[in-house]
Protein backbone atom coordinates (compact mmCIF):
# COMPACT_ATOMS: atom_id res chain seq x y z
CA UNK A 1 0.00 0.00 0.00
CA UNK A 2 0.67 3.53 -0.65
CA UNK A 3 1.83 5.94 1.91
CA UNK A 4 1.13 2.91 4.47
CA UNK A 5 -1.16 4.30 7.56
CA UNK A 6 -2.68 1.47 10.01
CA UNK A 7 -5.72 1.02 9.88
CA UNK A 8 -9.07 -1.21 10.25
CA UNK A 9 -10.28 -1.93 6.72
CA UNK A 10 -14.66 -1.97 7.04
CA UNK A 11 -17.22 -2.16 4.44
CA UNK A 12 -18.59 0.89 3.70
CA UNK A 13 -20.86 0.18 0.88
CA UNK A 14 -22.59 -3.07 -0.53
CA UNK A 15 -21.23 -4.63 -3.58
CA UNK A 16 -18.47 -5.92 -5.50
CA UNK A 17 -16.17 -6.93 -2.93
CA UNK A 18 -15.86 -2.59 -2.53
CA UNK A 19 -13.81 -2.06 0.57
CA UNK A 20 -12.12 1.30 1.88
CA UNK A 21 -10.86 2.40 5.22
CA UNK A 22 -12.53 4.72 7.76
CA UNK A 23 -10.41 7.97 7.58
CA UNK A 24 -7.55 8.83 8.95
CA UNK A 25 -6.54 12.13 9.68
CA UNK A 26 -6.80 13.41 6.16
CA UNK A 27 -6.96 10.21 4.27
CA UNK A 28 -8.89 7.39 3.37
CA UNK A 29 -7.65 4.06 2.49
CA UNK A 30 -9.31 3.17 -1.39
CA UNK A 31 -8.73 0.60 -3.73
CA UNK A 32 -6.78 1.38 -7.34
CA UNK A 33 -7.02 -1.50 -9.47
CA UNK A 34 -5.84 -4.07 -7.15
CA UNK A 35 -4.02 -1.87 -5.28
CA UNK A 36 -4.60 -0.03 -1.77
CA UNK A 37 -3.77 3.19 -1.91
CA UNK A 38 -4.41 6.33 0.55
CA UNK A 39 -6.07 9.51 -0.93
CA UNK A 40 -6.41 13.12 0.85
CA UNK A 41 -9.33 14.76 -0.29
CA UNK A 42 -8.98 15.87 -3.88
CA UNK A 43 -9.72 19.89 -4.55
CA UNK A 44 -7.69 20.22 -8.23
CA UNK A 45 -9.31 16.88 -9.99
CA UNK A 46 -8.33 16.57 -13.78
CA UNK A 47 -10.48 14.27 -15.71
CA UNK A 48 -9.19 12.77 -18.82
CA UNK A 49 -12.32 12.20 -21.28
CA UNK A 50 -15.85 12.02 -21.01
CA UNK A 51 -16.50 9.12 -18.65
CA UNK A 52 -14.14 10.41 -16.15
CA UNK A 53 -15.70 13.82 -16.24
CA UNK A 54 -18.90 12.44 -16.14
CA UNK A 55 -18.52 9.89 -13.24
CA UNK A 56 -17.23 13.14 -11.41
CA UNK A 57 -19.97 15.54 -12.66
CA UNK A 58 -23.01 12.78 -11.67
CA UNK A 59 -21.56 12.31 -8.11
CA UNK A 60 -21.96 16.39 -7.58
CA UNK A 61 -18.16 16.71 -7.38
CA UNK A 62 -17.85 20.16 -9.80
CA UNK A 63 -17.04 22.32 -7.27
CA UNK A 64 -13.60 19.79 -6.71
CA UNK A 65 -13.21 19.58 -10.42
CA UNK A 66 -10.40 22.18 -12.26
CA UNK A 67 -11.02 20.74 -15.16
CA UNK A 68 -10.73 17.99 -18.41
CA UNK A 69 -8.49 16.74 -21.09
CA UNK A 70 -10.62 15.98 -24.41
CA UNK A 71 -8.91 14.43 -27.28
CA UNK A 72 -10.44 15.51 -30.53
CA UNK A 73 -12.33 11.91 -31.84
CA UNK A 74 -15.00 12.75 -28.47
CA UNK A 75 -17.65 14.54 -29.31
CA UNK A 76 -18.39 18.01 -28.53
CA UNK A 77 -19.49 18.58 -25.11
CA UNK A 78 -21.96 21.08 -25.50
CA UNK A 79 -23.75 18.27 -26.69
CA UNK A 80 -23.47 16.16 -23.39
CA UNK A 81 -26.03 15.73 -20.77
CA UNK A 82 -23.18 17.78 -18.37
CA UNK A 83 -23.41 19.99 -20.80
CA UNK A 84 -23.59 22.96 -17.82
CA UNK A 85 -20.97 21.05 -15.62
CA UNK A 86 -18.54 21.28 -18.43
CA UNK A 87 -19.36 24.69 -18.51
CA UNK A 88 -17.73 25.45 -15.12
CA UNK A 89 -14.93 23.97 -15.27
CA UNK A 90 -11.59 24.95 -17.67
CA UNK A 91 -10.75 22.14 -20.94
CA UNK A 92 -7.32 21.66 -20.24
CA UNK A 93 -6.13 20.37 -23.78
CA UNK A 94 -7.92 18.27 -26.54
CA UNK A 95 -5.02 16.21 -27.08
CA UNK A 96 -3.77 12.80 -25.15
CA UNK A 97 -3.43 13.01 -21.41
CA UNK A 98 0.33 14.07 -20.49
CA UNK A 99 2.86 14.50 -17.27
CA UNK A 100 3.68 18.09 -18.22
CA UNK A 101 -0.10 19.61 -18.64
CA UNK A 102 -0.97 17.84 -15.64
CA UNK A 103 1.79 19.19 -13.35
CA UNK A 104 1.23 22.80 -14.68
CA UNK A 105 -2.21 22.76 -13.77
CA UNK A 106 -1.13 21.22 -9.92
CA UNK A 107 -2.99 19.14 -10.11
CA UNK A 108 -4.02 16.85 -6.94
CA UNK A 109 -5.61 13.72 -8.39
CA UNK A 110 -6.20 12.56 -12.41
CA UNK A 111 -9.06 10.50 -13.19
CA UNK A 112 -8.33 8.09 -16.55
CA UNK A 113 -8.14 4.50 -17.58
CA UNK A 114 -5.02 1.97 -18.00
CA UNK A 115 -3.85 2.89 -21.41
CA UNK A 116 -6.62 5.01 -21.77
CA UNK A 117 -5.36 8.05 -20.68
CA UNK A 118 -2.33 6.49 -18.59
CA UNK A 119 0.30 4.98 -20.59
CA UNK A 120 3.56 3.79 -19.90
CA UNK A 121 4.55 4.45 -23.27
CA UNK A 122 3.27 7.98 -22.62
CA UNK A 123 5.43 8.17 -19.61
CA UNK A 124 2.69 8.67 -17.46
CA UNK A 125 1.29 6.08 -15.21
CA UNK A 126 -0.24 6.18 -12.07
CA UNK A 127 3.06 5.22 -10.22
CA UNK A 128 5.28 7.90 -12.08
CA UNK A 129 2.59 10.54 -10.43
CA UNK A 130 2.75 8.88 -7.20
CA UNK A 131 5.96 9.93 -7.31
CA UNK A 132 5.45 13.50 -8.10
CA UNK A 133 2.70 13.52 -5.07
CA UNK A 134 0.13 13.52 -7.75
CA UNK A 135 -3.24 11.61 -6.53
CA UNK A 136 -4.69 9.08 -9.27
CA UNK A 137 -7.70 6.99 -9.80
CA UNK A 138 -8.58 4.56 -12.64
CA UNK A 139 -11.61 3.43 -14.38
CA UNK A 140 -11.70 -0.67 -13.07
CA UNK A 141 -13.54 -1.80 -16.09
CA UNK A 142 -9.47 -0.79 -17.69
CA UNK A 143 -7.49 -2.70 -14.47
CA UNK A 144 -7.65 -6.28 -16.22
CA UNK A 145 -4.07 -5.85 -17.52
CA UNK A 146 -2.67 -3.12 -15.07
CA UNK A 147 0.84 -4.17 -14.29
CA UNK A 148 1.77 -5.71 -10.60
CA UNK A 149 -2.13 -4.95 -9.33
CA UNK A 150 -4.46 -6.42 -11.76
CA UNK A 151 -8.75 -6.18 -11.33
CA UNK A 152 -10.93 -8.51 -13.42
CA UNK A 153 -14.31 -6.86 -13.17
CA UNK A 154 -17.24 -7.12 -16.03
CA UNK A 155 -17.74 -3.23 -17.08
CA UNK A 156 -20.82 -1.86 -16.17
CA UNK A 157 -19.89 -3.83 -12.40
CA UNK A 158 -17.03 -1.50 -12.96
CA UNK A 159 -18.86 1.38 -13.52
CA UNK A 160 -20.60 0.74 -10.18
CA UNK A 161 -17.47 0.12 -8.26
CA UNK A 162 -15.84 3.38 -9.98
CA UNK A 163 -18.80 5.26 -8.36
CA UNK A 164 -18.06 3.91 -5.03
CA UNK A 165 -14.39 4.62 -4.75
CA UNK A 166 -14.77 8.21 -6.30
CA UNK A 167 -17.73 8.53 -3.69
CA UNK A 168 -15.24 7.57 -1.22
CA UNK A 169 -12.33 9.12 -2.09
CA UNK A 170 -14.72 12.72 -2.19
CA UNK A 171 -15.94 11.60 1.06
CA UNK A 172 -19.84 11.11 -0.84
CA UNK A 173 -21.02 7.79 -0.13
CA UNK A 174 -24.40 8.58 0.06
CA UNK A 175 -24.08 10.04 -3.23
CA UNK A 176 -22.74 7.11 -4.81
CA UNK A 177 -24.85 5.18 -3.57
CA UNK A 178 -28.07 6.12 -4.09
CA UNK A 179 -27.01 6.76 -8.01
CA UNK A 180 -25.98 3.10 -8.18
CA UNK A 181 -29.04 2.32 -6.86
CA UNK A 182 -30.73 4.05 -9.74
CA UNK A 183 -28.33 2.62 -12.59
CA UNK A 184 -28.71 -0.75 -11.14
CA UNK A 185 -32.62 -0.42 -11.24
CA UNK A 186 -32.11 0.77 -14.88
CA UNK A 187 -30.01 -1.97 -16.26
CA UNK A 188 -32.79 -4.58 -14.41
CA UNK A 189 -35.46 -3.07 -16.07
CA UNK A 190 -33.74 -3.43 -19.30
CA UNK A 191 -32.40 -6.88 -18.86
CA UNK A 192 -36.24 -7.82 -18.02
CA UNK A 193 -37.60 -6.83 -21.11
CA UNK A 194 -34.81 -8.24 -23.32
CA UNK A 195 -36.22 -10.34 -26.24
CA UNK A 196 -35.08 -14.30 -25.62
CA UNK A 197 -31.84 -15.70 -26.99
CA UNK A 198 -28.71 -13.83 -27.63
CA UNK A 199 -28.83 -12.10 -30.84
CA UNK A 200 -25.24 -11.97 -32.10
CA UNK A 201 -24.09 -8.32 -32.85
CA UNK A 202 -20.36 -6.83 -34.13
CA UNK A 203 -19.39 -3.09 -32.91
CA UNK A 204 -17.03 -1.37 -35.78
CA UNK A 205 -15.47 1.20 -34.42
CA UNK A 206 -13.09 1.82 -37.09
CA UNK A 207 -10.29 0.66 -40.04
CA UNK A 208 -11.04 -0.21 -43.61
CA UNK A 209 -8.54 -3.46 -43.92
CA UNK A 210 -8.90 -4.78 -40.52
CA UNK A 211 -11.92 -3.04 -38.54
CA UNK A 212 -11.44 -2.05 -35.08
CA UNK A 213 -14.13 -3.58 -32.41
CA UNK A 214 -15.07 -4.65 -29.07
CA UNK A 215 -13.62 -6.98 -27.09
CA UNK A 216 -14.85 -8.98 -23.87
CA UNK A 217 -13.68 -6.12 -21.48
CA UNK A 218 -15.29 -2.67 -22.54
CA UNK A 219 -18.68 -1.34 -22.04
CA UNK A 220 -20.54 -2.70 -25.54
CA UNK A 221 -19.90 -6.06 -24.63
CA UNK A 222 -22.20 -5.52 -21.28
CA UNK A 223 -24.78 -3.18 -22.97
CA UNK A 224 -25.20 -6.41 -25.52
CA UNK A 225 -25.34 -8.68 -23.12
CA UNK A 226 -28.02 -7.46 -21.03
CA UNK A 227 -29.98 -5.82 -23.69
CA UNK A 228 -30.73 -9.47 -25.17
CA UNK A 229 -27.30 -9.54 -27.41
CA UNK A 230 -24.18 -11.25 -27.68
CA UNK A 231 -20.44 -9.92 -28.49
CA UNK A 232 -19.52 -12.39 -31.49
CA UNK A 233 -15.83 -11.38 -30.07
CA UNK A 234 -17.43 -12.07 -26.38
CA UNK A 235 -14.70 -14.82 -26.65
CA UNK A 236 -11.57 -12.07 -27.21
CA UNK A 237 -10.07 -11.45 -23.64
CA UNK A 238 -9.37 -7.86 -24.15
CA UNK A 239 -10.75 -4.40 -24.82
CA UNK A 240 -10.49 -2.51 -28.03
CA UNK A 241 -8.90 -5.16 -30.25
CA UNK A 242 -9.08 -6.01 -34.87
CA UNK A 243 -9.99 -8.86 -36.44
CA UNK A 244 -10.25 -9.79 -40.18
CA UNK A 245 -13.09 -9.13 -42.21
CA UNK A 246 -13.72 -13.33 -42.53
CA UNK A 247 -14.32 -13.83 -38.99
CA UNK A 248 -16.64 -10.61 -38.86
CA UNK A 249 -18.82 -13.27 -41.69
CA UNK A 250 -18.23 -16.39 -40.53
CA UNK A 251 -20.06 -15.33 -37.24
CA UNK A 252 -22.75 -14.03 -38.89
CA UNK A 253 -24.00 -11.07 -36.50
CA UNK A 254 -27.38 -10.06 -36.94
CA UNK A 255 -26.86 -6.15 -35.99
CA UNK A 256 -24.39 -4.13 -36.25
CA UNK A 257 -23.47 -1.27 -33.58
CA UNK A 258 -21.83 1.77 -34.90
CA UNK A 259 -19.66 3.41 -32.59
CA UNK A 260 -20.16 7.48 -33.41
CA UNK A 261 -17.27 9.51 -32.91
CA UNK A 262 -14.25 11.33 -35.20
CA UNK A 263 -14.08 12.64 -38.24
CA UNK A 264 -15.96 9.97 -40.08
CA UNK A 265 -19.80 9.78 -39.20
CA UNK A 266 -21.91 6.84 -38.48
CA UNK A 267 -23.88 7.58 -41.95
CA UNK A 268 -20.51 7.11 -43.84
CA UNK A 269 -19.77 4.17 -41.55
CA UNK A 270 -22.98 2.21 -42.36
CA UNK A 271 -22.31 3.14 -46.29
CA UNK A 272 -18.50 1.28 -45.97
CA UNK A 273 -19.80 -1.73 -44.38
CA UNK A 274 -22.68 -1.96 -47.12
CA UNK A 275 -20.22 -1.07 -49.80
CA UNK A 276 -18.10 -4.05 -48.93
CA UNK A 277 -18.56 -7.44 -51.15
CA UNK A 278 -17.43 -9.33 -48.16
CA UNK A 279 -20.41 -8.56 -46.30
CA UNK A 280 -23.10 -9.18 -48.75
CA UNK A 281 -23.92 -12.76 -47.26
CA UNK A 282 -24.05 -11.21 -43.09
CA UNK A 283 -27.40 -11.02 -42.32
CA UNK A 284 -27.21 -7.25 -40.36
CA UNK A 285 -26.13 -5.93 -43.51
CA UNK A 286 -28.81 -8.19 -45.47
CA UNK A 287 -31.47 -6.83 -43.37
CA UNK A 288 -29.97 -3.03 -43.03
CA UNK A 289 -29.84 -3.48 -39.14
CA UNK A 290 -27.43 -1.24 -37.75
CA UNK A 291 -27.63 0.77 -34.69
CA UNK A 292 -25.45 3.96 -33.60
CA UNK A 293 -24.04 4.09 -30.16
CA UNK A 294 -22.62 7.69 -29.17
CA UNK A 295 -18.90 7.44 -28.29
CA UNK A 296 -19.60 8.15 -24.44
CA UNK A 297 -22.02 5.27 -24.08
CA UNK A 298 -19.03 2.83 -25.21
CA UNK A 299 -16.61 4.17 -22.22
CA UNK A 300 -16.83 3.42 -19.22
CA UNK A 301 -19.12 6.28 -17.36
CA UNK A 302 -22.65 7.13 -16.66
CA UNK A 303 -23.96 7.27 -20.18
CA UNK A 304 -23.57 3.74 -20.51
CA UNK A 305 -26.43 3.03 -19.20
CA UNK A 306 -28.39 5.49 -21.46
CA UNK A 307 -26.53 3.03 -24.02
CA UNK A 308 -27.69 -0.24 -22.44
CA UNK A 309 -31.56 1.49 -22.47
CA UNK A 310 -31.33 2.41 -26.22
CA UNK A 311 -30.13 -0.91 -27.43
CA UNK A 312 -32.06 -2.71 -25.61
CA UNK A 313 -35.54 -0.85 -26.89
CA UNK A 314 -33.78 -1.35 -30.40
CA UNK A 315 -33.57 -4.92 -30.14
CA UNK A 316 -37.04 -5.39 -28.35
CA UNK A 317 -37.84 -3.64 -31.75
CA UNK A 318 -36.65 -6.06 -34.46
CA UNK A 319 -38.88 -9.25 -32.39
Amino acid sequence: MRRFVPVLLIPLLAGCGAQVAAPVGDTVTVARCGEQVEYRMPERAVAYEGGSADKLFALGLTDHVLGYVMPPANPPVTESPYAAEYGRVEMLSDDLLNRELVVDARADLVVAGWRSGFSDERGITPALLDGLGIQSAMHTESCWNYPGFPERVPPIEGLYEDLRRLGAIFRVPERADALITDMRARIAAVEAAAPDGQIPVFLYDSGTERPATAANQVPPTDIMRVAGGRNILADVDGRWTDVGWETVVERRPEVIMIMDYGTQSAEDKIAFLKSLPALRSVPAVQNDRFFVLDYNEAISGPRVIDGAERFGAYLRGLA
